[in-house]
């Protein structure tokens, strides 16, 4: 009875673990999604089909490292426009209570003049607890296939957030080049380094 009752209880925690940690695991599909833009207007994972990779980033004006990191993104996004990826940028309204990002004020915070990087709100985190997003900045990269998107990478920018210069391993950039050669990515999950993402 007591080997049944740990085995039970084992079998809880694990599946409670499980739960805990939540979002896709790489290698998975990803579901579609539907998020207000800065113009205020719907749009969708689906629209960027024809990409080859679209970049999802979860970031917020608020977050002194997502700051650090708007450069670095902002050039990637413009180096490989040409090769297919897009940039996905998506607020999790982080500290609304506080003051935090709303459409309106997401418009007059971002740049909107490179067409390669859309901004997107997840005012109800939604669309931050589908992919299990915990801090800002974190990317995740999603290959394009005939029937969807498939998650590859999902972590970190690279290994300094602070020092663009210092920076030695660069994770967003190596998996990129790695997927776009038609290659699998060795190490696919980075821990991310920001601020952490209020759930509610």
């Amino acid at each position: 009875m007591k080997r049944l009752y740990m085995l039970a209880f084992g079998l809880f925690l694990t599946s409670s673990l499980a739960f805990a940690q939540g979002g896709y695991k790489v290698g998975a599909k990803v579901a579609d999604f539907t998020l207000k833009n800065t113009q205020d207007q719907q749009m969708s994972l689906g629209q960027f089909k024809d990409a080859k990779i679209v970049v999802v980033v979860f970031t917020s004006k608020n977050c002194p490292y997502a700051k650090l990191y708007d450069g670095r993104l902002q050039t990637l996004a413009s180096n490989y426009a040409d090769r297919g990826v897009r940039f996905l940028f998506v607020n999790p309204a982080i500290g609304l209570e506080e003051g935090g990002d709303t459409i309106k004020t997401m418009a007059d915070k971002v740049d909107t003049s490179i067409s390669e990087m859309t901004y997107l709100l997840d005012y109800q985190q939604k669309v931050s607890k589908q992919f299990g997003a915990v801090k800002t900045p974190e990317v995740f990269l999603l290959q394009s296939s005939g029937d969807g998107f498939y998650l590859r990478y999902k972590g970190a920018i690279d290994d300094n957030p602070q020092i663009e210069a210092y920076a030695k391993e660069h994770y967003l950039k190596n998996a990129l080049e790695t997927v776009l050669a038609g290659r699998t990515i060795t190490t696919s999950e980075r821990r991310p380094t920001g601020c952490m993402i209020k759930k509610f």
